[in-house]
């Protein structure tokens, strides 16, 4: 009897450590293009890297979601480089950051309306219908039922593709 307690509270622990497939995404885009930057030589030279996460924020072609990283990533480019240096994964040196700010992992990637039909909206959760209504900047007022807000989704289809 104990030992499966041990056991199912240990793949418990498992469970809640597992990453998901966009867990801090936008992080882990911007870790893995200051690391193509870089030349193999200097992926361990901590002014180097410094100086890459400096050259891809300057960027002028770089999207809203990649700025607000560069913003929470900047002031600590040095504690974003230690850990860079030791050849740590992206998703891991994001992990890390985002102890110092708890934001910098909740910043997400737009979810890609224009090809999804009915029955892959009702996959999504609630939260994730209300944050696509946010960005097309319309509010559901009165909606209560997942059915609604993807109805309201379908019915705004035409502000999908406005950028702000």
């Amino acid at each position: 009897m104990k030992t499966s307690k041990v056991i199912l509270s240990i793949a418990a622990m498992f469970m809640a450590q597992t990453v998901s497939a966009n867990e801090c995404e936008v992080c882990v885009k911007v870790i893995d293009d200051v690391k193509s930057s870089l030349a193999k030589s200097d992926a361990k030279d901590k002014p180097k890297i410094e100086q890459a996460i400096d050259a891809y924020c300057e960027k002028s072609d770089l999207g809203p979601r990649e700025r607000k990283i560069c913003y929470y990533i900047t002031p600590i480019k040095r504690d974003v480089a230690h850990p860079f240096s030791l050849g740590m994964p992206s998703l891991k040196v994001c992990k890390r950051i985002n102890t110092s700010n708890p934001e910098i992992c909740t910043v997400k990637f737009p979810v890609k309306t224009e090809t999804m039909e009915k029955k892959d909206l009702s996959k999504l959760r609630v939260k994730q219908l209300k944050s696509i209504l946010a960005d097309r900047g319309v509010e559901c007022k009165g909606c209560i039922e997942k059915e609604e807000f993807i109805q309201k989704i379908q019915e705004t289809e035409h502000l999908a593709n406005v950028e702000l």
